[in-house]
């Protein structure tokens, strides 16, 4: 066995190999300085100090003191309220916006589309998990849209002693500014039309009144206004009670959205479905005359010294579909409702059925709070209310001229009208701009009529509301600046027929149409001669100088 050499494993700076260290052939490992060891001795004992006096000050100092706050002070969690969004119109107008109390566009005719803030009730606490203070939409756009306009709330946390009073506080999550909100209406047209209806009401024995200005391609409202209405900033600040009691015991109901869910009989407003129902179905050519002597006399076969005689409001003479549209002949549309002699009429199913497919009798589909349904009466709806009586011709006669127990809105209405003018598509009502780019995805896509919805009947129905405008019942609105096609109706109520709801229907320009409108003013006296008609033949002379826009 080989004897190893000390020298071997003992290197020193005497028995070294030869290596080249600029060429990294070696290297030689040295102690740390005894320097450096000095001065990192040095800085941990001086860390050490500091903590130890830090832990001294805490735990005997101060130790009793901070003992005390620590149990008589609490944390806090405070409730941050963002402001809330701006709510404005078409063009760019505010309508609410934020003060120590919400305020609300000076102008009336808005209390309806706006709404107003107030407390929520235990229902909203259970639904949204409302925080207590907190103010929310009650109403309108203010309720509808209230998760965008409300924003995030945040939090601030809070440190309170044994005397109430904060010792300290920061901002845990910082409230999000609420999302404003660009609404289709134009605040001026809608508070004029809403100052016509309000005249005519009060100077002629109308309960109330609502107006409805739509695009009949978009769907976007232009006016929604209603007759009476409340103040939104007196509602929002809650604090006059006697006037928003008078409001509440007001029988002509200001917090009634009329337009919404107001239901009315609409008379012969119905007549331009009916019309598009027989020719859709085939029954009667446009051409084909029927003569009004200013009854329909249907013979008894049980007792002919007492036949059912059917009043039209005046004699015809002979009238086709268009001219029966325009004089609003009564016996044209008992016959082409029900049949007579050798003219064959729809029927009650068939009169259903087209009135359902123009958007009767079911909500239009609008994003509100409330709408209503309406009733297209038939059969079993005369089961339920009328103790099981059968049903009769004379009920298909008066639900062809849109009485009997036929209801619907105004905004029902005006979609129908829509759904005529711009031929054959249903629009979904809406609030909201279609020319706010965040807005857009949110507006419904106009749907077409159902296929058995004869575009060609359409047209013929516009033709004939042409003529109720040029040399019918809406010659009021004959305009040499403007050509419109218009359906007028009166709606006598109860047994007595004392009081009427008195309509009005169409849409502008006529050759080209853009908008459809509907005013509805509510149970006048029937030996009036001025209603809807009116109000639009005022608010069209009036938009012609403020706002050709929208009749060019």
């Amino acid at each position: 066995m080989k004897q190893i050499d000390p020298d071997e494993i003992f290197l020193d700076t005497y028995n070294l190999p030869s290596f080249d260290r600029q060429q990294f052939e070696g290297q030689m490992d040295r102690p740390i300085a005894k320097t450096t060891v000095y001065v990192l001795s040095i800085i941990f004992c001086l860390f050490g100090f500091i903590f130890l006096g830090r832990l001294v000050d805490l735990q005997v100092v101060r130790g009793e003191a901070l003992a005390e706050r620590s149990e008589l002070n609490t944390l806090h969690q405070t409730v941050v309220f963002p402001e809330r969004g701006i709510i404005y119109d078409r063009n760019g107008v505010e309508l609410a916006w934020n003060r120590p109390e919400r305020a609300y566009l000076d102008k009336p005719g808005l209390a309806h589309v706006l709404g107003y803030l107030g407390r929520q009730t235990e229902i909203d606490q259970e639904l949204y998990n409302y925080s207590p203070g907190e103010l929310v939409g009650r109403d309108g756009a203010e309720r509808v849209y209230n998760r965008q306009l409300a924003g995030e709330k945040g939090i601030k946390v809070e440190e309170i002693d044994a005397l109430g009073a904060v010792y300290s506080e920061y901002l845990y999550r910082t409230p999000k500014v609420g999302t404003s909100l660009r609404l289709s209406i134009d605040s001026e047209l809608q508070s004029k039309l809403f100052e016509y209806i309000r005249s005519v009401a009060t100077s002629r024995g109308f309960v109330g009144g609502a107006g409805v200005i739509l695009d009949v391609h978009t769907g976007e409202l232009l006016a929604l206004t209603n007759y009476p209405e409340f103040d939104p900033v007196v509602m929002s600040r809650g604090k006059d009670v006697f006037m928003i009691e008078k409001w509440i015991r007001d029988g002509s109901k200001p917090f009634l959205n009329r337009a919404i869910t107001g239901l009315y009989t609409p008379g012969s407003i119905i007549k331009p479905i009916v019309a598009t129902a027989a020719l859709s179905e085939g029954i009667i050519s446009p051409d084909k005359q029927i003569l009004s002597t200013g009854e329909l006399v249907v013979p008894n076969p049980y007792n002919p010294d007492l036949p059912s005689i059917f009043k039209d409001w005046k004699a015809h003479g002979w009238v086709d579909l268009r001219h029966a549209l325009a004089v609003s002949s009564n016996v044209y549309f008992y016959v082409i409702g029900g049949g007579f002699g050798d003219q064959v009429g729809l029927g009650i199913n068939r009169l259903e059925r087209y009135a359902r497919g123009f958007g009767l009798g079911a909500p239009t589909g609008m994003n509100w709070t409330v709408e209503a349904k309406g009733v297209i009466p038939n059969p079993e709806w005369k089961k339920e209310f009328f103790d099981d009586d059968v049903w009769r011709l004379g009920d298909t006669y008066h639900t062809s001229i849109g009485q009997y127990g036929f209801q619907v809105t105004p905004l029902q209405m005006a979609r129908a009208v829509a759904a005529i003018a711009n031929g054959g598509w249903l629009v979904t009502p809406t609030v909201l701009s279609a020319s706010d780019p965040e807005l857009t995805p949110l507006l419904p896509k106009p749907r077409p009529l159902e296929s058995w919805i004869l575009r060609d009947a359409l047209g013929i129905v516009r033709e004939g509301m042409r003529l109720a405008v040029t040399e019918g019942t809406a010659g009021g609105l004959n305009i040499s600046s403007l050509a419109i096609g218009a359906k007028t109706g009166t709606a006598e109520l109860g047994f007595t027929k004392a009081k009427v709801t008195s309509w009005v229907t169409g849409f502008f320009p006529y050759d080209n149409p853009r908008y459809a409108f509907v005013v509805t003013m509510e149970r006048g006296p029937s030996s009036n001669g001025i209603g809807g008609v009116y109000v639009m033949r005022q608010f069209f002379d009036w938009l012609g100088v403020n706002h050709p826009e929208y009749i060019n």
